[in-house]
């Protein structure tokens, strides 16, 4: 098992080796978010910055402006406390760098709330044409890093990843963007999944006649799908608030289309979680497979 961020850091060497345009950015946490893979093998298109989020922010613009194709990483929490600078040095300015927020949801455990990304999809999702990615395994990881590299990007991204090691779900992975990924179809409903959580979604819905779909992009979202699948309930799962993450964004598809079906959003409710073991924080806020399950379970019974 890897971690989504093990993905990023390996893939972006391996994009990079034939592309020297690609150049990153650290606010000393280049071994936290697997960037130092990158820095190891081009030390001479890594820039270590400290512990500055808002000066990296404001390099990786200018950088980015040269033509560079730029990405910075740091942890989610960190990164959004600079949002104001995101803002205004990368989204007004419609700048295409590649921002890397590593260590997300209640998954990095006993670091605790003050280093959990658990409000950077909604925050990031609400900036004019910022591109919302959250990859759901290491592969996916990987596949969604090699598109980045590959791809002229024409507006900024948002990369999601996780700190903890996960079953991996796919093999060779190309990344579609705006696409949602089918894994599973029943006549009882629908489960939107986004991030490192689909692997016990897989494992709490099996044998319940349900729809499984992989989210991978929160934004631009794949609205066929949410319109296909969305009948009768609906299910959003997500290492995340519910207020303005997944769970918003397809409630926001519900309502604008007038689909005739129930919403439940299943993630961090209104409220700070605490320290403490992945498991026992998924276990306690309603994200292990068996806490799904039986809540999933009780709206189709």
């Amino acid at each position: 098992m890897k971690a989504t961020r093990d993905g990023f850091g390996e893939q972006l060497v391996l994009s990079a080796k034939d592309n020297n345009n690609v150049i990153a950015l650290s606010a000393d946490l280049g071994k936290a978010t697997r960037i130092n893979k990158f820095s190891d093998a081009y030390p001479e298109r890594f820039f270590e910055v400290g512990i500055a989020e808002n000066n990296m922010i404001g390099i990786a613009s200018g950088l980015s402006e040269y033509g560079y194709k730029v990405f910075l990483a740091s942890f989610a929490s960190f990164l959004t406390g600079k949002y104001d600078t995101i803002r205004c040095s990368i989204a007004y300015s419609g700048t295409p760098c590649v921002i890397v927020g590593t260590h997300s949801g209640m998954a990095i455990g006993r670091d605790g709330v003050t280093q959990m990304g658990l409000e950077d999809i909604s925050l990031m999702r609400s900036l004019p044409k910022m591109v919302v990615l959250n990859p759901s395994t290491y592969n996916q990881a990987k596949a969604i890093v090699k598109y980045l590299c590959e791809k002229d990007l024409s507006s900024p991204h948002y990369l999601r990843l996780g700190r903890q090691p996960i079953p991996e779900i796919y093999d060779n992975h190309e990344f579609e963007l705006g696409k949602g990924i089918v894994h599973r179809v029943g006549d009882r409903g629908v489960v939107f999944s986004t991030g490192c959580v689909l692997h016990d979604v897989l494992e709490a819905t099996k044998d319940l006649d349900i729809t499984v779909v992989d989210m991978p992009t929160i934004k631009p979202l794949d609205k066929e799908v949410i319109k296909k699948y969305s009948f009768k309930n609906v299910f959003t799962v997500e290492d995340h608030s519910i207020i303005g993450g997944l769970g918003s964004a397809v409630a926001e598809v519900i309502a604008e289309e007038g689909l005739n079906c129930k919403l439940t959003r299943i993630g961090v409710n209104d409220m700070f979680p605490e320290s403490g073991l992945p498991s026992d924080l998924y276990e306690k806020y309603g994200l292990s497979s068996n806490k799904m399950r039986q809540r999933i379970k009780s709206v189709l019974d």
